[in-house]
């Protein structure tokens, strides 16, 4: 019998402190934009360890995102010292049937070394764990000339359009200073610290509308089939290399997500077709230029043709320097791992604070539960993700004193 959402979670007597904060975060079904309560828990946690804590909340108010900025000044003062940020997402996707799952979504359950729970690795973990290295850094170091900050969201599992790139916004208009930053994304493979990422890339989505002329099948001449024109233009968009990546980045992609044209009927030539489609960019390309190659290629074919740009987010790259160092090190000091860095997988807010951050990586817990039925985390990877985040800490304290 699986247990009842009120049930408390099975830890909640020996957990150490990590794991405690992940169970009760999980507890609160922050299904996208929500936040339930997350932030405002995370912000008691940090006005007692010194934090100034300020909502940044945006959007409708049917569908309102929590934003938190909360900063502590380094002891010499706002401003005198670099500042290190840890950014994350409150909020989780939906959990799909939840009779699927072997226990109740948003009942943190601990079994055969596991925690599971909506949000387990997508990213609630790495919030607890950022929030307690900071409390047991700062218990330690209540002295440090590190500025530290965080940054976090209900709104990037949605559309993510009112929240970190929002507060973004509200930081460079006041000219806030961020040096580093540390987004807690689930990016490990087999174990917490066996992989970085140290870039993105960026998302250039399009819908394009083909015309034609609508008509009965059984006389073309009278039509004209916009599917038929389109097709040869497809495959050269298809076939097309559009750049050959970097040191740090593959080619970039394209893709087809949806094709829909036609009335439903089998005897009628389709008046348009719509296509889906998206660019995963590198550094090595540009919007503007991926924009231009693809409308030349409808140009050749001489399409009639409307279409609707969305750029998702631009490429990042953090080159080795003071952050990449630190964390590498963080990482073997507590892992005895050496990480590999890597710009692979979707986009996530990094993207966004990497306008206003010379130096944004991402790293967190194994990913391969994410989004599914029965997400979870591994106990053995919890204690070393706080670990490495408590180690990094100290060492960008160091150079900042």
């Amino acid at each position: 019998m699986l247990p009842t959402p009120s049930s408390p979670p099975p830890s909640a007597a020996c957990a150490s402190p990590t794991l405690r904060l992940a169970e009760q975060l999980i507890s609160r079904a922050s299904v996208t934009p929500r936040d339930e309560g997350c932030l405002d828990l995370i912000a008691e946690r940090l006005r007692a360890v010194g934090f100034e804590c300020e909502r940044l909340d945006r959007g409708p108010e049917q569908a309102r995102v929590a934003n938190l900025w909360a900063k502590r000044p380094g002891a010499a003062g706002a401003g005198a010292g670099p500042s290190l940020v840890f950014a994350g997402h409150t909020d989780v996707v939906p959990t799909g049937p939840v009779e699927h799952w072997d226990s109740p979504p948003f009942v943190p359950t601990i079994r055969d070394g596991r925690l599971y729970g909506r949000g387990a690795s997508d990213m609630k973990t790495s919030l607890a764990a950022m929030v307690v290295a900071v409390e047991s850094f700062l218990h330690a170091h209540p002295q440090t000339s590190l500025s530290i900050a965080f940054l976090l969201t209900s709104d990037e599992e949605g559309p993510a359009v009112d929240g970190t790139v929002a507060v973004c916004e509200v930081l460079r208009a006041r000219g806030e200073r961020l040096d580093w930053c540390i987004v807690g994304e689930p990016t490990s493979v087999e174990r917490t610290g066996d992989m970085i990422k140290n870039g993105r890339r960026g998302s250039l989505s399009g819908r394009l509308t083909v015309k034609g002329i609508q008509g009965h099948i059984a006389y073309p001449q009278l039509a004209r089939n916009p599917i038929h024109e389109l097709a040869p233009a497809l495959a050269e968009l298809a076939a097309t290399r559009w750049d050959d990546g970097n040191a740090y980045f593959p080619p970039t992609s394209w893709q087809v997500s949806n094709i829909h044209g036609g009335t439903g009927a089998s005897n009628v030539i389709p008046g348009s077709v719509v296509v889906d489609f998206n660019f995963r960019f590198s550094t090595a390309s540009t919007p503007d230029a991926l924009r231009n190659r693809f409308e030349a290629i409808l140009a050749r074919h001489k399409l009639d043709y409307e279409i609707q740009w969305t750029l998702g987010g631009l490429p990042f790259l953090t080159q080795p320097g003071a952050l990449l160092d630190v964390v590498r090190q963080a990482v073997h000091e507590t892992c005895g791992i050496e990480p590999e860095c890597s710009t692979t997988g979707g986009t996530s807010d990094g993207r966004f604070i990497a306008q206003i951050c010379p130096e944004v990586i991402e790293l967190g817990p194994p990913n391969a539960t994410i989004h599914q039925i029965n997400e979870s985390v591994a106990l053995r990877d919890v204690e070393p993700l706080e670990a490495i985040y408590r180690r990094v800490l100290e060492l960008l304290s160091e150079r900042a004193a």
